[in-house]
């Protein structure tokens, strides 16, 4: 295989494990603070609506991933006041919050259903992208997936150096302990939700500004279970959330590009390929119960009363 040949595969792959990688960091922040938040996939949705109806009504891009992160944010939100403030079950209103994501959604783009729209163009890197065989792998995408490699060293960063990284991982190990150090519990919880939904917001807003530029009612088609179950798998390390991301997003081009390969199997078989890859991981890891407690949140998923 040449270089022309493996260039177009990568792209699909990062373009593929872009929203994934984006998505996933929101939700191990989320994690991290001892929230589960099983509505990644209703963010999802209303982010990818939400940035392309802004983007197609004022032909700016930057505009619709603002809008994208701006929807994630407003859905987390309610999700926070219904399950940090109200106490509502986690799973439950989380559940709950991806089904109303899917029906709004899809009511609100129905005006937006094959109108075209340019969409994100890649940003080679000056003098890097000239490299020979280098340059067109690794330097030639879009400014979001250089964002993505930022994000994680941002978020390595936050939460093995930084002294509020350290806070929110003793709000999701021990909240009654942050609390009487003097830190609000449900305050930082909040944050980690908010900033959960943005993520989702523009992992969605990616979906329909980038790898395919168009509203299509339920366009993300399950990839906020998978990233979900990415942040199990990469056992709430953002290092093995990209490496995962890769790796899923690896898997699901594959049904693109294994047929013209010569790989004679059913398309329908292809298809399934990155929700059977996500089963046969989490059976694998879940193998070892070692393997997951020893990152999880002791707190992930209970509810906390700070007057109790």
């Amino acid at each position: 295989m040449n270089v022309e040949q493996l260039v177009p595969i990568l792209a699909s792959t990062v373009a593929a494990a872009t929203p994934l990688a984006y998505a996933a960091f929101g939700e191990l922040a989320t994690e991290r603070a001892g929230v589960l938040n099983l509505g990644v996939e209703g963010m999802m949705l209303v982010g990818a609506m939400a940035g392309f109806a802004v983007a197609s009504q004022t032909g700016s891009l930057g505009l619709g991933f603002a809008a994208g992160m701006f929807s994630g944010i407003t859905l987390a939100l309610i999700f926070a006041v219904l399950t940090l403030s109200l106490q509502t079950n986690q799973v439950a209103t989380g559940l709950a919050l991806t089904l109303f994501g899917v029906g709004l959604s899809a009511f609100a783009g129905r005006d937006y259903v094959g109108v075209p729209l340019d969409g994100l163009q890649p940003f080679p890197i000056p003098l890097l992208s000239d490299i020979p065989f280098l340059g067109p792998l690794l330097f030639h995408f879009d400014i979001v997936v250089y964002g993505s490699i930022v994000a994680l060293f941002a978020l390595q960063w936050f939460f093995g150096r930084s002294r509020w990284g350290l806070v929110v991982r003793a709000v999701g190990e021990s909240p009654a302990s942050a609390h009487a150090i003097g830190y609000s519990v449900i305050g930082i919880r909040y944050m980690a939700v908010l900033f959960g939904g943005a993520m989702s917001g523009l992992a969605g807003a990616y979906m329909s500004l980038a790898v395919t530029p168009m509203w299509v009612e339920g366009m993300t088609a399950g990839r906020g279970w998978i990233a979900l179950a990415l942040v199990v798998f990469a056992t709430w390390k953002p290092v093995r959330v990209l490496l995962g991301a890769y790796l899923f997003g690896g898997v699901t081009i594959l049904q693109f590009y294994g047929q013209g390969m010569g790989i004679h199997i059913a398309s329908q078989l292809l298809s399934m390929l990155p929700y059977l890859v996500t089963i046969v991981v989490l059976v694998l890891i879940s193998r070892n119960p070692k393997t997951i407690l020893l990152n999880q949140p002791m707190s992930l998923g209970q509810s906390y009363y700070p007057h109790s």
